[in-house]
């Protein structure tokens, strides 16, 4: 790869490193020999958001000292300008998180005060946002009430970890206590802390507190957001109070709050659970009409109650026409589906379809094709790509490792068994 890059003869340019780094995003390697070979060439110099960007794909592959040592270099020892800036901590920071490794990612927060940054509030709820996305939510609260005397408790903090405990992890009992100690603390509920606990009820299809919560909102004159609003309308579709969810939708336009994508949404995905399929098509045939582009989400609503393959491909085939395209998930998803209607042709056109659009196939799209071809018998098949996982470097599931190798060991010793008959056939003829 070095020596093709040397002789590429091509200029180096910011906008082209961004487009190479984009592009190898999930190839940390490929990402690092360009960086570098970018940096060698005559006249140019990294910005600060190349820097950040491979610190970025580094982190993400666990490559925690090599973005360290960009850290330094971008610190400027032999120049004596630093481009380190406060984002280049945070992305170690959200890395750290993302991994569960806490102790480290409060360690770089510590940090910014040997670059010299300013440390308040805002840099704290940074901190506590990483905590949460990444499902320290634990850790986080922890963090807070511990430095209540250096960062004190404000509405934003605690909505941050309201929204952990309710969107992250999903707990309907743990929102519910920090909501009862932002009360007995005397700490403001604005619409955000509404909308979070909301949304959590919702998802929980528990639509007396979602209802309950609404007209105490509405008691408190705190005008309900476009959030609230949603979690509202999907907790009643889930109850299959359809009417009633569409009529809080023309209430949410009287007010001045035009639906949005997820209001559809919010709509689309329990009417196709409760399999009112044309219902579904109808408020969808509406969103296309009121101008809102279907996301992902929409798609995998319909994905999920499809029942054969020319189902599958005709949906994708729209869903690419209207510019949306496949993600992980979504191939996740359908390969699982095929595996269990034993569709074989069709998981491996989905498996290569994968590649052919330049996604890397992840650890989870392994483990589900793995598996399934395991469980449907494709035993040969499921070794061959569980082989190709363990190449890629990626960490293999205990129990399908645990049972592709028992299955190897008795082919193995099978295999020594035939051999030996055979052999024993041999001499007894001779």
């Amino acid at each position: 790869m070095k020596n093709k890059i040397e002789q590429c003869g091509v200029k180096v340019s910011q906008e082209l490193v961004q487009e190479v780094l984009s592009r190898v995003r999930n190839d940390w390697e490929a990402a690092f020999t360009f960086f570098l070979w970018a940096g060698r060439q005559p006249g140019y110099v990294h910005s600060v958001h190349e820097y950040n960007s491979m610190i970025s794909i580094l982190a993400k592959m666990r490559k925690f000292d090599t973005a360290w040592s960009l850290i330094d270099e971008m610190r400027g020892v032999k120049t004596g300008v630093s481009l380190v800036v406060p984002q280049t901590l945070l992305i170690m920071i959200r890395r750290y998180c993302a991994v569960h490794d806490v102790g480290r990612a409060i360690n770089t927060f510590y940090a910014y005060k040997r670059f010299k940054f300013d440390v308040g509030i805002e840099e704290f709820q940074s901190l506590l946002s990483a905590l949460c996305r990444y499902k320290n939510v634990q850790d986080a609260e922890h963090l807070m009430f511990s430095k209540k005397d250096v960062f004190p408790f404000n509405t934003k903090s605690f909505n941050i970890v309201l929204n952990g405990w309710s969107n992250v992890i999903g707990s309907p009992r743990q929102s519910d206590r920090i909501w009862r100690e932002m009360c007995k603390r005397g700490i403001q509920y604005d619409a955000v802390s509404y909308a979070s606990i909301i949304s959590c009820y919702s998802k929980a299809g528990n639509l007396y507190k979602v209802l309950k919560l609404y007209n105490q909102m509405n008691e408190m004159r705190i005008e309900p957001d476009r959030k609230v609003y949603n979690a509202v309308i999907h907790a009643l579709a889930k109850a299959r109070h359809v009417k009633e969810a569409i009529n809080l939708m023309k209430a949410m336009e009287d007010k001045g709050i035009a639906p949005n994508t997820v209001t559809y949404n919010s709509l689309i995905k329990p009417l196709c659970k409760a399999r009112k399929i044309d219902e579904a098509r109808g408020v969808f045939d509406e969103m296309l009409q009121r101008g809102h582009s279907p996301t992902i989400r929409t798609y995998h609503a319909f994905f999920r109650i499809l029942r054969t393959g020319e189902e599958v491909f005709a949906l994708l085939e729209k869903m690419r026409k209207m510019g949306c395209q496949p993600i992980t998930d979504t191939y996740i998803m359908l390969i699982r589906k095929f595996c269990r209607w034993r569709q074989f042709d069709d998981v491996f056109k989905l498996w290569n379809e994968m590649s052919e659009n330049g996604i890397s196939p992840d650890r989870s799209s392994y483990i589900v094709l793995i598996h399934g071809l395991f469980l449907n018998g494709k035993l040969e098949a499921a070794y061959k790509y569980y082989t190709d996982m363990k190449q890629t470097q990626l960490l293999p599931d205990p129990k399908i490792d645990e049972m592709l190798s028992t299955w190897l060991s008795n082919k193995q010793m099978a295999e020594c068994r035939m051999t030996k008959s055979k052999g024993d056939q041999s001499n007894f003829s001779q």
